[in-house]
């Protein structure tokens, strides 16, 4: 990882932190009634996200940074199908969700190859 001096530095979290501003926009377009339902889990599950790259990225072994890798996948998950039941439920726009999942899956793949490039990495 050249050249990486931050977990601000990482491509992964720096999309993480646009899908989690882009997630908030999103989830603002919701119907009030949702502030407390499908909004606060949108936005909380989307923030997780490059939360969970930035304390594994602060950790100090190899194998702590993969488990919140792990766990910053498991909301990316959850986020997904919050944004899948957002469109079944028609809420928001599904134009936006769709962009939204896109960018999910993007985030994901960069996620994948950064655990398994860690894996495979000794320990420092």
């Amino acid at each position: 990882m050249d050249g990486i001096r931050s977990y601000r530095d990482l491509r992964v979290w720096q999309e993480a932190m646009i899908l989690a501003e882009d997630s908030y926009r999103f989830s603002a377009t919701l119907p009030r009634e949702e502030l407390f339902g499908l909004m606060s889990q949108i936005r909380r599950a989307a923030v997780s996200v490059p939360a969970n790259i930035a304390e594994g990225y602060g950790r100090d072994s190899k194998g702590s940074y993969v488990s919140f890798l792990k766990t910053a996948q498991g909301s990316l998950k959850e986020l997904e199908t919050h944004l899948i039941l957002a469109q079944r439920l028609k809420l928001g726009s599904f134009a936006a969700a769709e962009g939204l999942l896109a960018r999910c899956e993007s985030i994901g793949r960069m996620m994948r190859g950064l655990i398994r490039s860690l894996q495979g990495a000794p320990e420092a």
